[in-house]
């Protein structure tokens, strides 16, 4: 409403008038100097973003960042940021027992390199008979299987976010 009635009052249109307090404020920015990129940065930081959702999709939203355990806004975030990046991110909780678990298993294949390095040598190895290295490379492929599937959902749960929300 202001805008109009300045407008008419200039005799100009809204639009004339809205390009002319623009060209104003640019000189004045130009002649004080326009402000540091360091502290536009840091101002875009810590800029907040609010969304709106249906409760249908409040309530998709909650079970998807509880089964991840991940606060909501934690999971969109995390979301958001790997679309725009294109990735397929692993929560913190799970990354580390995926890591722990593959340092495990490292630990069972020195183990086991150590024990056929001793048989091709000659030696007698003492430790597991054959039945139980079996077992172990058994369990090490089931957990190999397991880890790449675990890998394959996580990705398809990611994809799937997407999918849903591209309309």
């Amino acid at each position: 409403m202001l805008l109009r009635t300045l407008a008419e009052r200039e005799q100009i249109t809204e639009s004339a008038l809205v390009r002319q307090l623009l060209q104003v404020m640019l000189r004045r920015s130009a002649m004080e100097g326009f402000p540091k990129l360091d502290g536009l940065e840091k101002a875009s930081r810590d800029a907040r973003l609010s969304i709106r959702l249906a409760p249908a999709d409040r309530t998709l939203l909650s079970a998807r960042a509880t089964a991840r355990g991940m606060a909501s806004a934690t999971y969109v975030s995390v979301l958001v940021r790997s679309h725009l990046r294109s990735l397929a991110p692993l929560p913190r909780e799970e990354l580390s027992a995926l890591k722990r678990s593959v340092a495990e298993l490292g630990a069972i294949g020195r183990n086991l390199n150590q024990i056929a390095r001793a048989a091709n040598q000659g030696a007698r190895p003492t430790g597991p008979g054959r039945e139980d290295l079996k077992a172990m490379l058994r369990v090490a492929e089931g957990l190999r299987d397991h880890f790449k599937a675990l890998l394959r959902a996580n990705e398809r749960c990611w994809l799937q976010g997407y999918a849903e929300t591209s309309h």
